[in-house]
């Protein structure tokens, strides 16, 4: 006998779908519930079955070879009629079953006992099931262990839908908050016009430099699949070229970058590293009609361990200068540390150069790699 439709079946249907878990992939953590539950109650066949509006889908089972059945076969679907827990002690005397195919046919299931799965929003969404080919009965203890290790499905479940949904927020938030950098940054951009002190015109350049490199960093966090790292190999490059359309016509900006990844509050370190370079070397290292080179080169020295080095041309730190670091040199070397290395500066014979030792996670830069490659795939 087919069951009838649940009270609410529209809400529930939209509860089951948000869960974003119909046809999914098997995985280990559910496929080892229906082998515990199989192993405690004594039943060759355990299901965590989700039901649809036309059929019952197992998302892990054993002793079941066929991955979903009509919604006309699933004794689950009379499971989610009940309060928490179906017990049919024998299939064939029961009025809701005793016609079912997978009962009177060759896979003759004679025992049906199932554990339902409800969401935190109330809603029946399938069991965690056992049955058998004779007629049984489950102890009390076996029971409660079904409607314990549903909860612990049901929890993995919600627990996903949490963090899609904290995912949704975070790239709002992103999203909102570039919006809201790139407008400061345009208010900054048309305050430094208005202002006749050349210091103060600086100032606000420099104010509205950070402001875009941040606001980039959210537009990268936006994009990413991943929002806690940022490929710098994408990101700096950016960054950079934002820098060249801000500085003097006379100087150009380099950029050389290997496929690396940072979390998002290193990758904000090294974008206040590239815009204190920049800002220091066009106000010190080059004259006034002096033209030149700002360079910056991230590369892999190992694969826990990256080097970026920052270079210009211009006249680089002579006697005459003091001998302690400028703001600008003082804030790249404590960003160098928030980014968990160190900093070497030294004048050369062609300019001013820093170097910076970065520790790297690989574990980090593989799974972006992985959503990369996804991502082509896909695409």
């Amino acid at each position: 006998m087919k069951a009838e439709a649940p009270a609410g079946q529209i809400d529930r249907l939209k509860d089951l779908y948000d869960l974003h878990v119909l046809d999914t992939d098997p995985e280990d953590k559910f496929e080892d519930v229906v082998k515990l539950a199989s192993q405690i109650c004594g039943m060759p066949i355990s299901l965590v079955s989700l039901v649809s509006d036309d059929r019952q889908w197992f998302k892990a089972s054993v002793g079941m070879e066929a991955p979903e059945t009509p919604i006309e076969q699933a004794i689950c679907a009379h499971a989610i009629l009940e309060d928490d827990f179906l017990e049919i002690t024998d299939t064939r005397v029961d009025s809701r079953t005793h016609d079912n195919p997978l009962v009177t046919g060759p896979d003759n299931l004679r025992f049906y006992a199932g554990a339902v799965l409800r969401t935190s929003r109330g809603n029946p969404i399938g069991t965690l099931c056992v049955l058998d080919t004779k007629p049984n009965e489950l102890t009390e203890l076996q029971r409660e262990t079904l409607r314990v290790l549903a909860r612990q499905v049901m929890a993995q479940l919600e627990l996903r839908r949490a963090l899609r949904e904290a995912e949704v927020l975070r790239r709002e938030v992103d999203h909102r908050v570039k919006n809201s950098l790139q407008s400061v940054s345009a208010m900054t951009r048309m305050q430094a016009r208005s202002v006749k002190s050349e210091e103060a015109r600086e100032a606000l350049d420099l104010t509205r430099r950070r402001i875009e490199t941040v606001a980039l960093l959210h537009q990268q966090l936006y994009s990413a699949q991943d929002g806690n790292h940022v490929a710098v190999d994408d990101f700096l490059p950016r960054v950079a070229q934002l820098l060249q359309n801000s500085v003097p016509d006379r100087i150009s900006i380099d950029c050389k970058v290997d496929q690396v990844t940072l979390t998002a509050a290193h990758a904000a370190a090294l974008g206040v590293i590239v815009n204190e370079f920049t800002a220091n070397s066009v106000k010190h290292g080059f004259g006034e009609d002096q033209s030149g080179t700002i360079s910056f080169d991230l590369h892999r020295e190992a694969p826990d361990l990256a080097i970026l080095t920052c270079q210009d041309t211009g006249t680089g730190l002579s006697d005459t200068k003091p001998a302690t670091p400028g703001m600008g040199l003082r804030i790249i070397d404590a960003s160098a540390h928030q980014l968990g290395g160190s900093s070497q500066i030294e004048s050369t014979g062609e300019g001013l150069r820093v170097t910076i030792r970065i520790p790297l996670d690989p574990a980090a830069d593989a799974t972006i790699s992985d959503q990369r490659v996804a991502s082509r795939a896909n695409g």
